[in-house]
């Protein structure tokens, strides 16, 4: 009895090993963009990021940040390499099949790669915030505000 008590045990040890090391290799496999961004605001506390795009293989994100900067999360596993990029510091071009780019980084060249989206206008929005081209501009910033008309008809 106590030898198949003795078994069970083994066995769901095993079975618990198992499951783990198979949670642990597709975790590795396809990161979480949840967690990626949680690295980049340790990695960057002062930097607000206002959208992302991932690659199609989730491998890297591209973040649009508050202040007309671009950032860059890499997946390594279950580490992550990140990097503020300012505007016109890198050189990007399009790839063959229009939805993807082919950044090169002066600064960072083993970043260096070609990176695809699931659309080609993901990728053409990615090159503006690298390339610093990106002015969203908001429906608010057409009308006046309150304060302002008043400050206009006190004068």
């Amino acid at each position: 009895m106590l030898w198949l008590l003795l078994l069970a045990v083994i066995v769901a040890v095993g079975a618990f090993y198992m499951r783990m090391n198979a949670r642990a290799e597709r975790d590795a496999e396809n990161p979480d963009a949840g967690s990626a961004i949680v690295e980049f605001g340790r990695a960057f506390p002062d930097e607000a990021i206002r959208a992302l795009h991932s690659t199609t293989d989730r491998k890297a994100i591209f973040l649009r940040l508050h202040d007309g900067k671009a950032g860059f999360i890499q997946s390594h596993g279950t580490h992550y390499v990140c990097h503020v990029i300012h505007p016109g510091k890198v050189r990007v071009n399009t790839s063959q099949s229009g939805r993807g780019l082919i950044v090169h980084f002066p600064d960072f060249a083993y970043l260096d790669n070609a990176f695809e989206f699931q659309t080609a206008a993901e990728a053409a929005e990615v090159s503006l915030w690298l390339l610093g081209s990106f002015g969203p501009r908001s429906e608010l910033e057409d009308v006046p505000s309150e304060a302002a008309q008043t400050a206009q008809t006190i004068d």
